[in-house]
């Protein structure tokens, strides 16, 4: 059974910078299309970014494009995200996500396997 276990969440001023991690276990990490989805209160889950199991293809939400970097180590079965220049709007529950198809996409539906969730609030 695949386990993922976020990190990296905390409180930070606008502007500033977070990295969360991902962990993986249980699982053939390095074979799944991973991604970031959040959540804000009273909205709907969404995609923020994706990257496919080589890390050659990524895909970024238009708002986080330029200041959000995905990444993934397949060796360390571990995912990442870089948030700078972060925006009161980015405040949410960051979740990670796996999915067995090539290519997840940006539905929620579509993803297998679920970390529990990290808080990350940027204060103005």
């Amino acid at each position: 059974q695949v386990q993922l276990v976020e990190s990296g969440g905390g409180l930070v001023q606008a502007g500033g910078s977070l990295r969360l991690s991902c962990a993986a276990s249980g699982g053939t990490f390095s074979t799944y299309s991973m991604a970031w989805f959040r959540q804000a209160p009273g909205k709907e889950r969404e995609a923020v970014a994706i990257i496919m199991w080589s890390g050659r293809s990524t895909y970024y939400a238009d708002s986080v494009k330029g200041r959000f970097t995905i990444a993934r180590d397949n060796g360390k079965s571990t995912m990442y995200l870089q948030m700078n220049s972060l925006k009161p709007e980015d405040t949410a529950v960051y979740y990670c996500a796996g999915s067995s198809s090539t290519y997840g996409g940006t539905s929620h539906q579509r993803y297998d396997y679920w970390g529990q969730g990290t808080q990350v609030t940027v204060s103005s």
